[in-house]
């Protein structure tokens, strides 16, 4: 009875103890919780003040760059209102002195990227980047940029040559030998040429192309010689052949009677004799009258009896 109450006494104090000892976890959890919460708030708060502290002091340099931008963007539309009206006053200064239309467009390309890069450099110069870091950038990257613009510079001193030289003008129609392009001439830019071909589609050559290559002018003179050649059979009349080509040159309304024209023969062939005939016509009526005068020789050669031989063959059957 004895050791029983005392076992009892002994796991009653157990309890007390073990009581205690939870307690004293809870309450050193909670001290743990909310030394870690001060904590946490003290670094919350710490970090806010910095981020106030720095927006307050850059907050005026970025207002002052972002106004600054704000300005650049203006200056830069002001500009480009101001170079296209130069570029509209040196375009009508050049139509008042009566320069062609190629040296118009050719100008007027230059000013408008060489405007455009003074206005570039300035604002730049403005915003705060020198000047003579500008140029010694370009200076120590000039034989970069020769080598990699080399074509375009090409390009650029063969549109000088064209307009000094002027080979052709907006409006010629030329051929250009190398490639066989072939059209009429609509503009002359800074780099390039474009010509209009007669199935209304454009071809865009480097002005270096044309300034170094041979090409033809068709329409550079303002006469044209028409060059005809046209078979009639050795069994027919040449001499009523060449009146009826005679007659028809004198009836054509295109043909300049008071210039040279001749109706001759040109060759003896194999399977015919060749007639040719050459008359002057103006430029811009060649090719109307080549097509109309190939027509009409040929229905008035079938009218009088004169034939047009063909390539043909004839087998002799010969009978044993």
């Amino acid at each position: 009875m004895f050791f029983q109450l005392i076992n009892n006494m002994t796991i009653h104090r157990t309890v007390m103890q073990t009581g205690l000892t939870a307690s004293k976890a809870g309450v050193l959890a909670a001290d743990l919780v909310e030394e870690t919460l001060q904590d946490s708030v003290q670094e919350t708060v710490t970090a806010v003040d910095e981020l106030s502290t720095y927006f307050k002091e850059k907050l005026p340099g970025i207002l002052n760059f972002g106004i600054r931008v704000l300005l650049a963007l203006f200056l830069f539309w002001l500009g480009h209102k101001l170079i296209s009206w130069i570029r509209k006053l040196v375009r009508a200064s050049m139509e008042r002195a009566g320069s062609d239309t190629g040296a118009r467009q050719f100008v007027d390309s230059l000013a408008k990227y060489g405007l455009h890069i003074i206005l570039l450099l300035i604002i730049g110069n403005w915003m705060g980047v020198e000047s003579t870091s500008v140029a010694a950038l370009v200076a120590s990257a000039g034989v970069g940029i020769s080598l990699a613009l080399q074509g375009s510079l090409s390009n650029l001193a063969g549109g000088m040559l064209i307009l000094t030289l002027k080979p052709f003008v907006v409006g010629d129609y030329i051929i250009e030998d190398t490639n066989k392009n072939e059209g009429t001439v609509k503009e002359i830019q800074i780099f390039y040429t474009k010509l209009a071909t007669v199935d209304n589609r454009t071809i865009v050559i480097p002005n270096g192309t044309l300034a170094n290559s041979s090409l033809t002018n068709v329409t550079d003179k303002d006469f044209r010689q028409l060059d005809l050649r046209v078979g009639i059979s050795y069994e027919s009349d040449l001499r009523l052949a060449k009146e009826i080509l005679r007659e028809i040159l004198k009836n054509d309304s295109c043909v300049e009677q008071e210039m040279d024209h001749n109706v001759f023969v040109d060759n003896l062939a194999d399977s015919c004799v060749s007639l040719g005939v050459r008359a002057w016509v103006k430029t811009e009526d060649y090719w109307p009258t080549r097509w109309r005068m190939l027509e009409e020789i040929k229905l008035i050669f079938d009218e009088k009896g004169i034939v047009i031989p063909y390539n043909q063959m004839t087998v002799h059957v010969k009978q044993s």
